[in-house]
């Protein structure tokens, strides 16, 4: 199963693909895993053992408290999806249990992909004035991966406000087995794009 629409996904077409998604396609154990760190995720062997491979960006969107605030605005209304190619309704909830789909053009027709928000995490703290909030979503059945995404803001010991991109993930369809390499090809090339959308938006939003 997995969801097909010749035109631009309608939120209509998006709920109906919701709809029949029904619940998450990958072992219970691994549900919020991405709130990990990279090298806590890469010394996990369960997870290479099961066939998940990780994908990992962080990109540096500048410094200071404005910056960082920005980013955490961003991804609240999804413009780090604000992409022609690929694309989330940004009046999508960031919130705990809720369900979306992620819209993607591939040649000529749009592919519908179920999720749900698996957690959102908000840390904040005035020692070395580091911070981060971030969320992950997980894949539901009628995706054609099985994995967890998160995307993160974060402002370090320096400063520096970091936003990172760390999935893992595994075919859940023969389409995407047969495809796996350009699955990962264009996941680091979404990865790419989108710090460039939070990127440009961080610089339009500075007064």
């Amino acid at each position: 199963m997995f969801f097909l629409s010749w035109g631009r996904p309608s939120p209509q077409d998006q709920k109906a693909c919701i709809n029949k998604a029904g619940t998450f396609n990958y072992d219970d154990k691994y549900k919020g895993a991405t709130a990990k760190s990279l090298s806590s995720l890469k010394a996990d062997e369960g997870l290479s053992k099961d066939g998940f491979l990780l994908n990992n960006a962080r990109v540096l969107m500048g410094s200071g408290v404005e910056t960082f605030e920005k980013g955490k605005s961003a991804l609240r209304s999804w413009r780090h999806f604000g992409l022609n190619w690929a694309f989330v309704d940004p009046k999508t909830p960031v919130q705990q249990g809720v369900t979306f789909c992620v819209c993607v053009k591939e040649f000529l027709p749009w592919v519908m992909m179920p999720l749900q928000i698996a957690y959102v995490n908000e840390t904040s703290t005035t020692k070395n004035r580091v911070a981060s909030f971030g969320f992950g979503s997980g894949t539901l059945n009628g995706h054609l991966l099985a994995g967890e995404e998160r995307f993160s803001i974060e402002i370090d010991e320096n400063n520096q406000v970091w936003y990172e991109v760390l999935s893992f993930s595994k075919p859940a369809h023969i389409l995407s087995f047969v495809g796996y390499p350009y699955v990962m090809l264009r996941q680091k090339y979404f990865a790419h794009e989108s710090a460039k959308l939070m990127q440009k938006h961080i610089n339009s939003s500075k007064s």
